[in-house]
Order: C-alpha cells, then sequence, then structure tokens
C-alpha cells in the first residue's frame, strides 16, 4: 500500500471537473457491484468497494468530510478496471466518477516522497520509447549476467522495497533485436486494398511486444488494409489519464490527433486494451477544447481495436489449422470499459482447430491495471495469482489477451510455464501455417 502524508486539511474536491453529484445520486446501494469488485473480493471492506468509494465521494462532495488519508487510500486501491460498471442493473457510470476523482487526489493531495520520486520515475520511462529501448538494453544484460539469481541468492532481493521487487519481477523475457526493430511506416496491402488503416504502435507494445505489431500488420495486410504506422506518434497518454495526470494524458492526446489528423485513415487500429479505452474516450476528454473537441471526436469514431477491426472485415486470407487448447483473458479495459467481448472470441475462433476455454471468474481483473502493479503490489500480487491458478484449471497449452500489461501480469504469475500471446498473433499463425510458439 502506498505510503500517505496529510495534504491541504479539510479541503475536498476543487471546482475543475468535481465528481457529479447527480452521479453520484444513480447509485441505490443494491451491492450488486460487491462480488465483482477485485478489491472488495480481497478485502471484505465497503469502503473498498464501488458503493463504498460512491459514498465517500458524495461526502467529500458535499463538503461532509475531507479528502483525507482514508478516502485517498479507498480510492487509490481501487484498479479501475470497471468490472462494476458492466454488473450495475441501475447504470451508475463508476467509470466516470472515478475517474473524475483521481486527477482531484493528484491536484489536492500531497503524496510522500517516495511515492512521488517512484511515480516520476514510472512516468520519466514507460511513456518514452526511446527511453524504454535503453531500458530493454540495461534489462538484457541483467537477464544475460544471471543478476536476479545472485540477489536471490544473497538475500538482497527480499530486502528490496515491494515497489522494487514488482518492478523486477514483472520484466519480460528482453530479445533486443525485437525491441530494437520498428515497424514501417507504411505497408501496402498484400492483395486489393479494401481499406486504410492507422496504426497506434503504442509505448510498452513496440518495446517489449513488437511481435505483436508485427502479427498485426501481416494480418491487416493480409486481409487487404494499408497500414500507416507514423513514426512521429507519440505516447496515447493512457496511463497518465488513468493514474490522473490530466493535463499531461491531454497534450498527449493532442499530439496524437495532430500526427494522425493529415494521414486520411478510415480506421485507426489498436492492439492494447488500455490504449484503446483511452483513444476512444478522446471526445470526452478534450470537450472543453474548442480547437480540438470536434477533431478529437471524429478520431475517437475511427478507432477500432484489431479484434473488432478483424471482426468487420470478411476474412479473404486462407486460414491453417491450429490445433490446440487456449485459454482466453478478458482484458478489463477491452471488456468492461469497451465492451469488447464477442470479436475477440470470433476471430479466435474462425481459426481451424483451435480449442478456445475461458476461464473461471473471467471478469475478475489480473492486476495488471496500468501502472497497478506497481503501486500496489501486494493488492495485484493476490490477484495475479488468483487468475492464474484459474487459468490452471482449464489445462491450456497456452494463454491470449489483448493487453500487454496483462501479458506481464498473468506471465509473472504463471512462472513462464505457459505461452502467454496476443490474439492476433494467432491469427498470424494460422493464416502463415506456422506453429504460433
Amino acid at each position: 500500500m502506498a505510503t500517505l502524508q496529510p495534504g491541504k486539511s479539510g479541503e475536498g474536491f476543487d471546482e475543475q471537473h468535481p465528481p457529479s453529484q447527480e452521479l453520484v445520486s444513480d447509485c441505490v446501494h443494491c451491492g450488486f457491484c460487491l462480488p465483482a469488485c477485485p478489491t472488495y473480493a480481497l478485502t471484505g471492506e465497503e469502503m473498498n468497494s464501488p458503493r463504498g468509494r460512491i459514498y465517500q465521494i458524495k461526502l467529500i462532495g458535499g463538503g461532509e468530510a475531507p479528502l483525507g488519508a482514508a478516502a485517498v487510500s479507498h480510492f487509490d486501491a481501487c484498479l479501475g478496471c470497471m468490472a462494476c460498471v458492466t454488473e450495475c442493473p441501475s447504470g451508475v457510470q463508476y467509470d466516470k466518477l472515478i475517474e473524475s476523482v483521481r486527477p482531484q487526489i493528484e491536484r489536492n493531495w500531497t503524496r510522500s516522497r517516495s511515492d512521488r520520486v517512484f511515480r516520476r520515475l514510472i512516468f520519466g520511462l514507460f511513456p518514452y520509447p526511446r527511453r524504454l529501448r535503453l531500458a530493454a538494453v540495461i534489462g538484457s544484460l541483467y537477464q544475460r549476467l544471471r543478476i536476479h539469481n545472485v540477489l536471490a541468492r544473497t538475500g538482497l532481493l527480499a530486502r528490496l522495497p515491494a515497489r522494487l521487487r514488482a518492478l523486477e519481477a514483472l520484466m519480460p523475457d528482453v530479445r533486443l533485436r525485437s525491441a530494437l526493430r520498428r515497424t514501417p511506416d507504411r505497408t501496402p496491402a498484400a492483395s486489393t486494398a479494401r481499406r486504410t488503416v492507422g496504426m497506434v504502435t503504442g509505448c510498452v507494445q513496440q518495446v517489449f511486444f513488437a511481435e505483436v505489431n508485427e502479427a498485426t500488420v501481416r494480418v491487416l495486410t493480409a486481409e487487404g488494409c494499408d497500414i500507416i504506422a507514423p513514426r512521429a506518434q507519440g505516447c496515447c497518454g493512457a496511463l497518465s489519464e488513468h493514474a490522473g495526470r490530466a493535463e499531461e494524458a491531454l497534450a498527449r492526446a493532442r499530439r496524437l490527433i495532430d500526427t494522425f489528423e493529415p494521414l486520411d485513415v478510415d480506421t485507426i487500429v489498436v492492439n492494447a486494451a488500455g490504449c484503446g479505452s483511452s483513444l476512444k474516450e478522446y471526445g470526452r476528454l478534450l470537450a472543453d477544447d474548442a480547437d480540438y473537441r470536434e477533431r478529437a471526436a471524429a478520431f475517437s469514431a475511427k478507432v477500432r481495436d484489431v479484434t473488432e477491426l478483424l471482426a468487420e472485415l470478411a476474412p479473404v486470407a486462407p486460414r491453417h489449422p491450429v490445433p490446440a487448447r487456449v485459454a482466453y483473458h478478458d482484458a478489463c479495459h477491452l471488456a468492461h470499459a469497451q465492451g469488447v467481448r464477442n470479436e475477440p472470441r470470433a476471430v479466435l475462433r474462425s481459426v481451424p482447430g483451435l480449442d478456445l476455454v475461458d476461464i473461471p471468474e473471467a471478469d475478475m481483473c489480473c492486476g495488471s491495471a496500468g501502472i497497478y502493479n506497481l503501486v500496489q503490489p501486494e493488492a495485484a500480487e493476490e490477484l495475479g495469482r488468483r487468475k492464474a491458478d484459474n487459468i490452471r484449471t482449464t489445462s491450456p497449452e497456452a494463454v491470449v489477451t489483448a493487453n500487454p500489461g496483462c501479458l506481464l501480469q498473468i506471465g509473472r504469475h504463471l512462472d513462464r510455464s505457459l505461452p502467454l500471446l496476443h490474439p492476433v498473433q494467432i491469427v498470424d499463425a494460422s493464416i502463415r501455417g506456422v506453429r504460433p510458439w
């Protein structure tokens, strides 16, 4: 749990987009959200449930309670998985409520010095692919020299702060050749072009999961798409938005719009669920910006997860059998935030010979949730182990999910004992007639 120190004593939300009390009043405290909420499942505490957090928002917004240490800890404990939004029979928009609370905390609460330093480290690294490539080089040396084994054997690893242990444990297997490759600016369709697609290459995705981007390009060009992946694109701002760093997120959103707008593409495709959920919200995020609100809405209207786009396109590339039993994990920001559930399954089931199985407690978050598994490592570890145990009950040969954070988190808790892939990699293997792992 993050260490907190008092902020501005006695103060509540400021006037810059405070949580809507009208949305708060939609909650009738029925309790349907309780079994869907990961933190309530872990702690059994009412204030760590969606309706408990909504009650705290009501009190703070009404001036009956301050934005104090207890409330901040409960808000910080929320993964933002939005499973409660899916479950709520009253249509409570908890997503909008928690997303409006996070910037309030960042503006009006003073975190401990160690917390501030750690968050600066995260946001000084992950949104910058060039810095991530340097980190990949260092990570490769770390793994080749087996430094982890030395630290574990000497007991130094166990003495590290929980957050640094989580960062070390989540380090993917680094393949330098892959990390240093870049997606081509333009790749023509393999046959008659049916659509012009702009591709968001991501930050962590393009460095540590470059093979997913490569598979995305191969599959879409095989299905008749001209691909444009502008080199100038930067971070989409998803991590910043989910962490309450509002101005940073908006600046990155504007830059991405500026990059893609002149390209005149039919569709903007993304293969990372967390990024996709923010890209589809640009119209709402920039609604107050007269220069960008219409442009942002037009941008968001074009955004599709790669599985959505493949489900829209009638397949033209032949599929070869992939005889394997594969467990599909619903990434929260795809299933709950975007409402995309059927398309990934339909795309995977179009592959001959694939035995696709769902995981018990499919709607329970794996504990990744943006930077959650770094800033809330204890809760994330419990959820990761729970997800891994549920996966093992299905006896799969591999696991597929549509988000890089989920791939890292699940891989860690499965001890990398199973191949983990993005759905587009299965389709790519089927089209090419090769084994996907």
